[in-house]
């Protein structure tokens, strides 16, 4: 995680999509924010697919 972390914050895409990709898988909420704050386009939509999912549990 580090190393793509390193190569996604140096500007690489394929990086920051397989961060996604892992945070997503991981459940790491956390590195969803992150990642949307620095400008990824897909973590906030992986981020309210984990909210959907909560509001459907709730419900």
């Amino acid at each position: 995680m580090e190393e793509l972390r390193r190569l996604a914050d140096a500007g690489s895409s394929d990086a920051m999509d397989e961060l996604v990709q892992l945070a997503g898988e991981r459940g790491d909420t956390t590195e969803l924010r992150r990642l949307a704050d620095a400008g990824n386009r897909d973590a906030p939509d992986v981020l309210a697919e984990f909210a959907d999912e909560v509001d459907d549990v709730r419900e």
